[in-house]
């Protein structure tokens, strides 16, 4: 009888616990449609900053106008944490053309990778040779690409579903290509967007060198979809065709620039410490809306929304705008190195940067028992539409806090637009959504408040009640 009486209290107070849970999500999604801030924040952002380019000027207006924003919320604590970042600068606008015959030319759209060194002063012209991936490079061999530009066309494949797969699957041609094309002697390498839409933008990003010495590295830029296949058909019809492009970027001096910090102290457990965030720098071609300037106002907003919301959190909640993610991480490393030296106790770190697209659930790296705990919560996240509670990759600036204990999470919004704007010219605020925006951020916060009130250790339900 008395164990009869005990299960039955138990789930009685279950029940109650999973009311008072369903409530407060109820009050945090109301709160993000019709009060929230991640809208404006990201207006101000995008169209009075713009792109936020590491070690740039731009890229120090934000900082200080989100640490202001941070202090407007009358957090516990604000403050900046200070890191030194590379400054890489496009300079001139780029130019690229196709020569078919003496004078007969096809201007195509190109933008430097990020990272690549300039052509020579009046531009490189040469011939080109097509490959599929950087490694077919191995099977030409130095005859056949010696003096002559590289053009590696490899297109995402579209046939994947999760399209951050499709991205990742080519992503090292972009990185590594130049690099590899320069020890066969090549002049210069174009590498197709990472777009699985065929337009005229060509999509921006990192690239590296590794050890080839100074002398040895060749420019580097990435070419449209639209003209990457028109380069492609003219190369099957006529081999013999010259490609002339003009780069002015320059590598700088590194500049010492912040992460951006606010927290809510814990109530209870202080010295556990949530993170969520994204990072606050973008490339320079667009103004950064989704990569990541949505990342990191939904951050800023789960600070506020917990608040709005009457929730006093029990764990520490801290909101981390993390600088220098899209060339070198070193913001994420830096508040790793930092949070060691300081031995304090990370026990779950949240990232968005996928975009501000509609959000579908998240996605984890921890234990199977960790995740079959928060995989019980789906029932609270039904009525808004998200079921994806999934094992896979968190995000990038908050990876070097792994270790054997942390839990790491992603947010994972719809991602079949996110290419068509990622590192490009066409990044901007009004490809943005105000209401899938909003909905981001309110799962954010969803769970975070889950989080902090259930913890991150895998116990018994008996045990999460007394807690």
């Amino acid at each position: 009888m008395k164990r009869f009486i005990t299960i039955l209290l138990l789930f009685v107070a279950f029940q109650i616990s999973a009311q008072t849970d369903a409530e407060n999500l109820k009050k945090i999604y109301s709160n993000s449609l019709t009060n929230g801030m991640s809208y404006q924040w990201l207006d101000h952002l995008s169209n009075q900053i713009g792109g936020r380019l590491s070690g740039s000027l731009n890229a120090e207006k934000a900082v200080q106008y989100t640490k202001e924003e941070f202090e407007k919320l009358g957090l516990d604590k604000v403050w900046l944490q200070p890191v030194m970042v590379p400054r890489w600068v496009r300079g001139a606008p780029e130019f690229a053309y196709i020569e078919t015959s003496p004078g007969v030319t096809t201007n195509v759209n190109i933008c430097a990778l990020g990272g690549s060194v300039a052509t020579p002063n009046g531009g490189v012209k040469a011939k080109i040779i097509e490959v599929k991936t950087y490694k077919d490079l191995e099977a030409l061999g130095e005859e056949k690409i010696k003096g002559k530009i590289v053009f590696i066309n490899r297109p995402m494949q579209a046939d994947l579903i999760n399209t951050f797969e499709a991205y990742g699957g080519c992503s090292v041609e972009r990185y590594a290509g130049a690099a590899e094309a320069a020890k066969y002697g090549a002049v210069g390498t174009i590498v197709r967007s990472l777009n699985l839409r065929l337009d005229d933008y060509p999509h921006t990003g990192s690239m590296g060198y590794g050890d080839l010495p100074v002398s040895k590295r060749i420019p580097s830029a990435a070419i449209s979809t639209n003209d990457a296949e028109l380069l492609s058909g003219m190369l099957a019809l006529n081999k013999n065709l010259n490609f002339f492009f003009s780069q002015n970027c320059k590598q700088l001096s590194d500049v010492q620039s912040y992460n951006v910090i606010g927290e809510i102290t814990g109530s209870e457990f202080p010295n556990e410490i949530i993170v969520v965030g994204g990072h606050l720098d973008s490339w320079d071609l667009g103004d950064g809306s989704h990569d990541d300037g949505a990342g990191v106002v939904q951050s800023m907003d789960v600070l506020r929304l917990l608040k709005e919301s009457g929730i006093r959190p029990k764990r520490t909640i801290r909101a981390v705008l993390f600088m220098n993610e899209e060339n070198g991480l070193r913001g994420g490393r830096k508040y790793a190195e930092v949070a060691k030296q300081k031995k304090e106790n990370h026990v779950f770190a949240l990232e968005s940067d996928s975009g501000g697209f509609t959000p579908r659930g998240f996605s984890f790296q921890c234990n199977e028992a960790m995740l079959t705990k928060i995989q019980g919560w789906r029932s609270l996240f039904k009525p808004y539409l998200i079921h994806y509670f999934e094992e896979g990759y968190s995000g990038a600036d908050i990876s070097p806090l792994k270790d054997d204990t942390i839990v790491l999470a992603g947010l994972r919004p719809d991602s079949q637009r996110y290419f068509d704007h990622h590192h490009a010219s066409n990044d901007t605020f009004e490809h943005v959504n105000k209401r899938e925006l909003e909905l981001g951020a309110a799962s954010m916060t969803a769970l975070i408040y889950l989080i902090d009130k259930y913890g991150t250790q895998t116990i018994s339900n008996t045990e999460e009640l007394r807690d």
